[in-house]
């Protein structure tokens, strides 16, 4: 009862969240066929890289264009 008691007089301290922009303006690449070979780093579905698909949702606009074109280059090879 002790423990209980001491944590609803104590509020719980967090760091405060970074606030992050996200863009929506330009639409994940992502045509649901993810393929990743353990000799290639690259999806055979869309032509991203495993940090280009994690890192999607958090990338600034100017960051998803440049990806784009990478992806571009990438499927012309």
């Amino acid at each position: 009862m002790c423990f209980l008691y001491i944590f609803q007089i104590l509020p719980m301290r967090r760091r405060p969240r970074p606030v992050r922009n996200i863009d929506h303006s330009i639409p994940s690449p992502c045509i649901k066929v993810c393929l990743f070979k353990k000799d290639e780093l690259v999806c055979k579905g869309c032509y991203r890289s495993q940090d280009e698909v994690r890192n999607w949702m958090i990338m600034s606009k100017d960051e998803k264009l440049a990806c784009l074109a990478q992806i571009e280059l990438r499927q012309s090879k």
